[in-house]
């Protein structure tokens, strides 16, 4: 998915809050901030991809600020957060796949734009999916040999562990994060340090501290193991937009809370609607 006019005012916004979460020192942040908008002037074009320039923002920050992890109190709070309603949303959704999907797909409304309380509000609220294509999702799944869950934000794995586990009653499951922190995404310390890590089976990082996935700078064994993988599970809208710029394969299978306008035009659903999508 290339970038929308509205994209420039959103990676505006993410520069300096990403900047505003490195350091309290006035001055760095000013130089961050005007270093990381050079990147924006100079990359913005509507036939880039968001994620590609999100990644360059986030490196010069890093650089700039001397802070490898600005997010890292951010995805602290979400990840108490959503260990702390896990129990409660369990309760709400069956066992099978679409329950589990559901519940995954819930934990999708946490967004590094928004405050505690309103990602709380809807993550309660029942999932009904705008676009549903759980049973085709079933079907091939039940055929297939390998599945790659592309992992989106820290404070979602909890969620995602029964559907992880439910898929793996089935087919080879491999859960990817990334390797190192950027933004509020995964990272392989985050699921260490989660104590979860063994409970997901085999793990693999995509080599990249990108959102979504740049797959010009990937690691060889991601890139070997997405081209062998039947299906590939992409939770949140930075993996839309990269996979959306594929080829439909019919083992694309995505499935997100469409929080931004841009996405959700492309998907041809209501803002904030989710989705579980195979393409």
């Amino acid at each position: 998915m290339k970038l929308a006019t509205d994209c420039y005012e959103c990676l505006r916004r993410l520069l300096c809050q990403a900047a505003e979460l490195a350091t309290g020192d006035a001055l760095l942040k000013q130089n961050a901030i005007k270093e990381a908008m050079k990147i924006l002037d100079n990359e913005f074009s509507y036939s880039q991809l968001s994620i590609v320039i999100a990644t360059e923002i986030h490196k010069v920050i890093k650089e700039v600020t001397h802070n490898l992890d600005p997010y890292k109190a951010m995805k602290e709070r979400e990840m108490t957060l959503s260990r702390e309603l896990y129990p409660e949303l369990r309760s709400l959704y069956k066992d099978d796949l679409r329950g589990c999907l559901k519940l995954a797909a819930a934990a999708n409304a946490i967004d590094f734009f928004r405050e505690p309380d309103s990602i709380k509000d809807d993550i309660r609220e029942p999932v009904r999916f705008a676009i549903d294509n759980s049973e085709q999702f079933e079907a091939k799944l039940k055929n297939t040999g390998k599945v790659l869950y592309l992992a989106d934000n820290a404070g979602e794995l909890y969620f995602d562990l029964p559907l992880v586990k439910w898929m793996k009653q089935f087919t080879q499951v491999i859960y990817v994060v990334k390797p190192s922190p950027v933004q509020d995404d995964l990272t392989l310390e985050d699921l260490r340090m989660s104590g979860l890590e063994g409970e997901f089976g085999k793990v693999i990082s995509t080599g990249i501290a990108s959102p979504g996935v740049v797959f010009s700078s990937a690691s060889a064994q991601f890139k070997r193991e997405f081209e062998s993988a039947d299906l590939i599970f992409a939770k949140g809208m930075g993996h839309y937009e990269a996979l959306s710029e594929l080829p439909p394969e019919r083992r694309f299978f995505y499935c997100l809370m469409a929080k931004c306008k841009p996405v959700a035009d492309s998907l041809g659903v209501p803002i904030n609607s989710y989705v579980a999508m195979l393409q």
